[in-house]
């Protein structure tokens, strides 16, 4: 048997043996309960059935300062546009209390240049999973999640940093990960609120595309707060993500993060570290670039009687995609290539009801491009984005 078969066989055992332990779990969990009398005054769980619908909306005006681009007379002009970026419609529920589901359409603008729909807002899914709560036999907040779900790092990221509508966190929006996957995970917390740790195994290739071979990514966050009681740096947690994963056999495609985040009253901020590999293949002479970056944000902010709140948005991306010298093909040489995007900005949160959330934010952009053999040119826009959510 080959070595890809031998780690086939490995990746899926471990896949079964995880899938036994949860329905072990379930099994004995039930049968503890059958057994166990209950004190007096005891509440069941609510095993109601129930359904939730919600939506999100990204919305936006955009002015692009740099570059200048010409129409077909060859006028020059400033590209700009209103645009509805994203909107969602979030489906969730709960068949019990240990089963819940949720199904996100997803509607988006076609963008590829081969599509009879080029141009057109598509509708297409986004999540459809299901979640299994195994709260009863494990500590709070462990589930397992089986379908098109978020993937493990932006899904732990997304509740702190809150400016997805102003653009993706700095991983995804540099083109090495994908907000969401089809697979398989598993998530449990550890005691007195230290952190938790999530497993997951996908197909590699986003939502947004089919699985092109038999290569899996195996993803891995740990997440961990070390001081959970203290008044302040309650809010400080340091994260470790890693994703293995192969464009074909052999052919690496991994993802290493390092995170540090902060929530506070007054402000919020981030820090990530990005290391990640890709090979177009295992042939001799193809593409092999290993990438690094860092990104740092911060949104301190002023909270009013009446619940709005002012914030400033801070952030800074580097990323070199390359940061190697590298040969490709027939003596080719790659520039190494380092990428700058500085974002800055104030938004405004209105008051919030209930479930409703809507901001505005007005912020400006400016992203270079350094070292490329290929001169790129400096890109700069200004944009009024909005925030609709229930």
């Amino acid at each position: 048997m080959n070595t890809d078969n031998v780690l086939f066989m490995r990746r899926m055992g471990l896949v079964a043996v995880a899938m036994a332990a949860v329905a072990f779990l379930l099994v004995s969990g039930q049968a503890a309960h059958a057994q166990v009398t209950r004190a007096a005054g005891y509440t069941p769980p609510d095993d109601t059935p129930s359904i939730k619908i919600g939506a999100v909306v990204f919305a936006d005006f955009t002015a692009q300062q740099k570059p200048a681009a010409r129409d077909a007379d060859g006028n020059e002009y400033k590209p700009n546009s209103f645009n509805v970026a994203r909107s969602y419609i979030n489906v969730t529920g709960n068949i019990s209390h240990i089963v819940a589901f949720r199904i996100t359409p997803d509607v988006t603008r076609e963008s590829g240049t081969g599509s009879s729909l080029a141009g057109s807002m598509t509708f297409r899914l986004k999540y459809a999973y299901a979640q299994i709560n195994l709260d009863d036999y494990l500590p709070k907040g462990t589930f397992v999640r089986f379908g098109i779900q978020q993937t493990p790092f932006l899904d732990s990221i997304e509740g702190i940093y809150r400016y997805r509508f102003q653009g993706s966190t700095f991983p995804e929006r540099a083109g090495y990960m994908s907000s969401a996957d089809a697979g398989v995970s598993f998530r449990t917390t550890f005691p007195n609120n230290y952190g938790d740790v999530q497993v997951g195994y996908y197909n590699g290739e986003g939502y947004s595309k089919a699985e092109t071979n038999d290569q899996k990514a195996l993803m891995v966050r740990v997440g961990f707060k070390p001081l959970p009681r203290h008044p302040v740096m309650k809010g400080w947690r340091l994260q470790g993500f890693y994703t293995a994963d192969h464009a074909v056999a052999n052919a690496e495609r991994t993802r290493a993060i390092f995170n540090s985040t902060f929530e506070h009253p007054f402000i919020n901020m981030g820090f990530d570290y990005l290391n990640t590999h890709d090979q177009s293949s295992a042939k001799p002479g193809s593409q092999n670039l290993r990438g690094q970056g860092w990104s740092f944000w911060a949104t301190p902010k002023k909270v009013f009687p009446n619940g709005s709140s002012v914030e400033a948005l801070v952030r800074y991306d580097s990323m070199e995609p390359n940061n190697e010298i590298a040969t490709i093909g027939a003596g080719t040489v790659a520039g190494k290539g380092i990428d700058k995007r500085t974002i800055g900005g104030i938004a405004y949160w209105f008051p919030k009801t209930g479930n409703v959330s809507f901001a505005l934010l007005f912020d400006v952009e400016s992203v270079t491009f350094t070292d490329y053999a290929t001169p790129k040119p400096t890109q700069q826009k200004i944009f009024l984005h909005s925030l609709v959510s229930f």
